[in-house]
């Protein structure tokens, strides 16, 4: 082979390479489909995985993980044998298990007990093999749910404990430097400058479209663009398989007189961010000092066509709120980035923190990572559902996470064995169990349990959930005290939960003080929008309301801290380049986009504790939440069996109007929705959230009426 025919035939590989991955998202596509079908079959009473298995072309044991109400009368759901030893677990003799420290009867919580050791987190689907089939028990599925992590025994797990050495969020000495912005609407051209309104020629609306328009209309000194309609990055979007690979696509294509931005002085905001709905490009101009972003105004709260104008009327008004409370504060390019920097100015300069709360060691931020969710997602299908809905009825938690901001996990963290929490008195575990902390639990579902899930646990997928409500079904998982305290307390009947380790911290009141200030903000601004007589400044308050809202939601999932992932482009004629390690996200005929993950950085202000507290608090108030004032109880736990048809973060969908006390307060339940019926059930989240709108388009509809 020369020098020619490779070269050719790398440019037939790059073909094929094209042609595989258009292949694969079709066959994804084919998979989710085939996967949705067997889940619909399954809800027909004489269904059975032994005819659905041939007809998907899938094992028994997949169709089960998929459908576990089809698992063969042979297959029970017991507990998998453990794998490994806890030395100071309670030995017992005779192999069954010992009467709990509290009757489970009672809602009490149980330690852990085993004949040598605790269980290893284990799949509650596809249902484990009796005992005396197990020495020919065939390997879990690849797709049966993923185990969750565990704390190692003896010294390993002394340097979990530990805080991360030099590694503190302290209070910033220093003012955040404010950034020029201009408003853009991609789709009509108007650019809203200050004061002034300017009509732009965008072309194809290409990022260097955008740059170039933009800055015959204004002064270089712009740093930041924000779009508030059109989505420019989406133009292109039917030519690529995936959302993401158009709007790289977007980011990378050439912009004559730019590069991508590297960084400057202590921001290391630099690089594109590749986003499905919300990107961010970072330009720098190739001669000069010339740095600007371009962002979604849709980072912030979603537009119904509202006008370049009333959306900086929105920042505006938004920047002047949070002056009352922060003498220096700044609105930076992202909500989450904003909550941050509002929370270091919060931090105390006198008492026990005045040197700054301590980062959790990678190894436990690393466990937080994996085993703590963050809202409920969960949509729920016939048969646990009628196949017709009488209604869909939508309630939605107001400013929701701010409830629960309250109290929050410091100190330094302390491990609870489950010979440690059996040794303490029922008060003492119910206090621990009230308090801050993250236990890795055994749970057993009630036999005559008729109504939803309560506690999380490890589906197929990675960082995914489902919510088992399976009579009998046991499962071993991570969960907040919230939930647990939850489970043990709930108005219908008690659930078994056998603790088998934990992590407790103190508690305090690290949030208080900023989320108290960005209430303040919220409902300041909510009045606004209630009583202004302009209806362009009602609309831009009501908006800048919205604001504050994502600076505490985004700003407390800023907190979890992610590993990072790096974002790069090669050009094609440089593949050899592209990192080992990395996963090519998109291409075209000059350059490669990859990504790498690179762990955890050094963030000072990474709390995923406090992150998982408050949606472990969220996720509960889903369930159950009082309401003290009005002597009344709110939550899924609160409607009649099959009457709740889906979880969504902060929202319920049920089939039935309730009359919950609303009082304009964070967490209490707002009617969003109402849609009569009779509907068909949804059983895709495309058809739930259709339904949504409709039922919300309705509800608007019958009150102006």
């Amino acid at each position: 082979m020369d020098a020619q025919r490779y070269t050719a035939a790398l440019s037939e590989l790059r073909t094929v390479r094209d042609e595989i991955k258009k292949t694969r998202a079709a066959l994804t596509r084919l998979e989710a489909e085939r996967d949705r079908q067997i889940t619909q079959l399954a809800g027909y009473e004489k269904a059975k995985a032994e005819r659905i298995a041939p007809a998907a072309g899938l094992s028994l044991a997949h169709v089960v993980s998929l459908a576990p109400a089809l698992a063969p009368d042979r297959l029970t759901t017991t507990e998998a044998t453990p794998s490994h030893s806890e030395p100071d677990a309670p030995a017992i003799t005779d192999g069954t298990e010992t009467p709990p420290h509290l009757a489970a009867q009672t809602g009490a919580v149980a330690p852990a007990t085993a004949a040598a050791t605790p269980a290893q987190p284990v799949a509650a689907s596809p249902p484990a093999a009796p005992a005396e089939d197990s020495a020919s028990a065939k390997p879990a599925a690849p797709d049966a749910p993923r185990a969750l992590p565990s704390i190692p025994h003896g010294a390993a797990s002394d340097a979990w404990f530990a805080h991360t050495q030099g590694l503190a969020s302290t209070r910033p000495n220093f003012t955040q430097q404010a950034r020029s912005t201009v408003f853009l609407d991609t789709t009509t051209g108007v650019l809203v400058h200050r004061q002034q309104t300017h009509h732009l020629d965008l072309g194809a609306a290409t990022a260097a479209d955008l740059l170039t328009a933009v800055f015959h209309a204004v002064p270089e000194g712009v740093e930041r663009i924000y779009v508030t309609a059109g989505d420019p990055w989406h133009r292109e979007a039917d030519r690529y398989p995936y959302l993401r690979d158009a709007v790289a696509a977007w980011l990378n294509a050439p912009a004559p007189g730019w590069r991508t931005d590297t960084g400057r002085g202590k921001d290391r905001m630099a690089g594109h961010f590749v986003h499905a709905r919300n990107p961010v490009g970072r330009y720098q101009r190739e001669s000069g000092d010339h740095h600007v972003e371009i962002r979604s105004v849709g980072e912030w709260f979603d537009t119904d066509g509202d006008d370049p104008a009333v959306i900086r009327d929105a920042f505006v008004l938004l920047w002047q709120a949070l002056r009352r409370h922060w003498s220096d504060a700044v609105i930076m390019g992202s909500p989450s980035q904003t909550g941050r920097d509002l929370w270091t100015r919060t931090i105390p300069q006198r008492g026990q923190y005045a040197d700054g709360f301590p980062v959790l060691s990678e190894e436990l931020r690393g466990l937080l990572h994996a085993t703590a969710g963050q809202g409920r997602n969960e949509l729920i299908t016939p048969p646990r559902v009628s196949e017709q809905l009488p209604r869909l009825v939508e309630y939605d938690r107001t400013f929701a996470y701010a409830k629960h901001t309250w109290k929050s996990p410091v100190g330094t963290p302390r491990r609870i064995t489950a010979t440690t929490f059996a040794a303490w008195s029922e008060k003492e575990q119910l206090r621990a169990l009230y308090g801050c902390g993250h236990w890795q639990i055994r749970v057993t579902v009630p036999d005559t349990w008729n109504h939803v899930g309560l506690l999380p646990a490890p589906a197929p997928g990675d960082r995914t959930w489902h919510y088992p409500a399976q009579p009998g079904t046991t499962f071993t998982t991570w969960a907040g005290g919230p939930e647990i305290h939850t489970a043990l307390t709930n108005p219908i009947q008690p659930w078994k939960i056998d603790i088998l380790d934990g992590i407790l911290w103190d508690d305090g009141k690290p949030l208080d003080d900023w989320a108290r200030k960005l209430k303040e903000t919220w409902a300041n601004l909510s009045a606004q929008a209630h009583f202004q007589g302009d209806a362009q400044q009602a609309r831009a308050a009501h908006l800048a309301s919205r604001a504050v809202r994502s600076i505490l939601l985004y700003g407390i999932g800023s907190f979890a801290q992610r590993p990072r992932m790096v974002t790069g482009t090669t050009a094609r004629t440089a593949e050899r380049d592209v990192p080992a390690d990395a996963e090519i996200i998109a291409f075209d005929d000059e350059r490669i986009t990859w990504q790498k993950p690179t762990g955890f950085s050094r963030d000072p202000n990474a709390h995923p504790e406090w992150a998982a507290a408050i949606w472990s608090g969220a996720r509960a108030a889903l369930l159950t939440q009082r309401h003290r004032d009005d002597n009344a109880y709110a939550g899924a736990l609160h409607t009649p069996p099959g009457s709740v048809v889906a979880f969504r973060t902060d929202a319920l969908y049920l089939t039935d109007a309730q009359d919950w006390p609303y009082h304009h307060q964070p967490g209490d339940y707002l009617l969003r929705g109402h849609l009569t019926g009779p509907l068909p059930a949804p059983t895709s989240e495309e058809e739930l959230l259709a339904l949504r709108d409709a039922g919300r388009t309705a509800l608007t509809t019958n009150r102006e009426s």
